[in-house]
């Protein structure tokens, strides 16, 4: 990548010479550029939200920034990033959105998120800490910038507007108003689930923001619960990208003589699935990562894996990660183990499973959605 100070090597995480999507775009460059030409003072506290795979922090490093994401593998590609890169241990703080903000922030960059609630949640969090003097950018490609993206900025931190478009790529300039009454902030949200669910009818969901159908159960995790197996004999179960945890807390009311591993590489579905967990009263013991799928799982140490594979990575639509989902669970899984999956029929999946098990089964289907077995043998 190309930047006002220099030539930056990135890469995106886990590294994949196959992969073609980059470790930056247009938006970043664009908001990088615009720093470097105005005069836009840096020497403060410098907080970069929801910065992808580390490009922004990479090439803002020398003012000692503070990244803050929701990403496990977006903090993990910065610290290779700027490792990469020559940069000091130390010159750039990492934060998770979880984690208590800073006290005072003089400049914010902003890559907008895919998520709205995340935005507007993060916004609310920040604000106490921007005052009447500080910069705030954003930047995102233009089909990412909407109406209600710009109404949130207006709403939480002050008057709001926007620069003509570049390489598809616009910047969003926040003049913060320090009178203005904020709303209170609505995340996480609870709700309960309907009667026909299974072993989870009825029952507390909580979801932080940015976690997939935040106010309601989503059609395929519906049609999933449906169909999860009976009565397993599993001593080890692993919802794997749990999201809110609702998957593996069905097995966990199912299964009360099972460990279940709740993994995710967001920290907002972490702290959700802990607490929809928690709110549940569930008996037994749970285990809840935040990482790389089962890349931190012991090899033949799983009997059961649950999964609804993500199909996009932010804007791009990839099978990258349900290819590392599923050769992780082989690897996880010991003989007779199995892997559960839901996935809209379009995807394909069984052709991949039965690359990776050399089986796979039709569990259950409807006109959108289909429920694959894979045994490992």
């Amino acid at each position: 990548m190309t930047t006002p100070w220099g030539e930056l090597k990135l890469s995106r995480f886990p590294e994949d010479p196959r992969d073609r999507l980059r470790a930056w775009d247009a938006s970043d460059a664009y908001l990088l550029e615009h720093l470097a030409g105005q005069p836009v003072g840096l020497s403060g506290n410098v907080v970069v939200l929801t910065d992808r795979w580390g490009a922004l922090v990479t090439a803002l490093a020398a003012h000692r920034p503070v990244q803050i994401t929701d990403s496990w593998l977006g903090q993990e590609a910065t610290r290779a990033n700027l490792a990469r890169n020559g940069v000091e241990p130390g010159a750039v703080e990492l934060l998770t959105t979880q984690d208590a903000p800073p006290e005072r922030i003089d400049v914010l960059l902003v890559r907008v998120p895919k998520s709205l609630a995340l935005l507007e949640d993060q916004l609310l969090r920040l604000a106490p800490a921007v005052h009447a003097g500080t910069v705030v950018v954003g930047t995102g490609m233009v089909k990412e910038i909407h109406t209600s993206t710009l109404t949130l900025f207006e709403r939480i931190l002050g008057p709001t507007r926007t620069s003509l478009a570049r390489r598809k790529a616009r910047l969003i300039f926040c003049t913060p108003d320090p009178s203005l009454r904020r709303p209170g902030n609505p995340w996480p949200h609870t709700y309960t689930l309907p009667q026909d669910v299974g072993a989870v009818s009825g029952r507390t969901v909580v979801n932080h923001a940015g976690v997939f159908c935040a106010d309601r159960l989503d059609i395929g995790t519906r049609f999933f619960l449906r169909q999860l197996p009976k009565a397993p004999r599993a001593r080890r179960v692993v919802d794997l990208g749990c999201g809110n945890g609702v998957v593996g807390l069905a097995m966990a009311l199912t299964a009360p003589q099972a460990e279940v591993l709740f993994t995710d590489e967001s920290f907002q579905a972490i702290a959700s699935a802990q607490a929809t967990y928690r709110a549940n009263d569930v008996p037994g013991h749970a285990e809840f990562r935040v990482g790389d799928g089962l890349s931190q799982v012991a090899a033949g140490s799983v009997d059961l894996v649950l999964n609804n594979p993500p199909f996009h990575s932010h804007q791009a639509t990839t099978d990258a990660t349900a290819w590392r989902m599923f050769t992780g669970a082989r690897r996880a899984l010991r003989p007779g183990g199995e892997l559960w999956v839901v996935g809209n029929r379009h995807l394909g999946y069984h052709v991949k499973l039965r690359r990776v098990f050399d089986n796979c089964r039709l569990v259950a289907s409807d006109p959108k959605f289909v429920v694959l077995r894979a045994v490992k043998r």
